[in-house]
């Protein structure tokens, strides 16, 4: 049996608070340490210090990308060898190559899925490696139901930071900072089950790959998902009550 100081660690490098809740509820079945970070410089330096077993990475965050974070620990001696595996909610053909031409031993979609997850960690390091990790038995019958209200929760709680940042980018036109939001919804609206607030996302995002930019289409879509995390809030409130 491993003691603390000898569990397994994996690292989770995402700027949504959401994917990185959603990854320590995934391992709080397993005897693993999990270390997060929002952003790739931190990451590197997190990387170096715990030496984990697995990176998680996500490509797009707005200080330092997954790319960058990428290309920096495969010439690191101390740390080149980890196995990456990239999450993203815009897993074209482009991310996908430049993921693994910068080192990326896998690229998965957001919304992550168990059994995915569970495929890609296993074929990565081994067919036994989860099966080492002690599973802690208090968190076997972790109810469904609870994960999801956890998650949509989370969730609600960064929303309104994210609603006030886009607001105020639509005001400024300030494309960058409407692509990063657009891009955490993609990957958080699956997560909570909410299809179409992921679709929203995807949509938003993907419409500044095009050469002209339709400011008032672009608000409209925002419109819908402020309108859809509202009936969130509501629904939520009742079933909390």
């Amino acid at each position: 049996m491993k003691n603390d100081e000898e569990k397994l660690t994996i690292l989770v490098v995402d700027d949504s608070d959401m994917i990185r809740s959603s990854l320590k509820i995934f391992f709080s079945d397993y005897n693993i340490k999990v270390i997060t970070s929002n952003d790739g410089l931190d990451g590197i330096q997190k990387a170096v210090k715990y030496k984990p077993s697995l990176i998680f990475l996500d490509l797009m965050m707005p200080s330092f990308d997954g790319i960058k974070m990428l290309q920096v620990v495969k010439v690191l001696d101390d740390i080149k060898l980890i196995p990456v595996i990239v999450i993203s909610g815009n897993t074209n053909r482009t991310n996908v190559i430049a993921s693994l031409e910068a080192g990326a031993e896998r690229v998965i979609s957001k919304p992550l899925k168990k059994a995915v997850l569970l495929k890609n960690i296993n074929e990565i390091l081994g067919g036994d490696f989860l099966k080492e990790a002690k599973k802690i038995t208090h968190n076997l019958n972790i109810n469904k139901n609870e994960i999801a209200l956890k998650l949509t929760e989370s969730f609600l709680k960064t929303f309104p930071e994210k609603k006030r940042i886009l607001e105020s980018s639509l005001q400024n036109h300030n494309e960058n900072k409407i692509k990063n939001i657009a891009h955490e919804l993609r990957g958080e609206g699956g997560m909570i089950g909410i299809q179409k607030l992921s679709s929203l996302g995807g949509l938003i995002e993907d419409h500044f790959t095009g050469e002209n930019i339709n400011w008032n289409k672009i608000r409209t879509m925002c419109d819908q998902v402020f309108a859809i995390v509202s009936n969130l809030e509501e629904l939520n409130l009742k079933k909390m009550e």
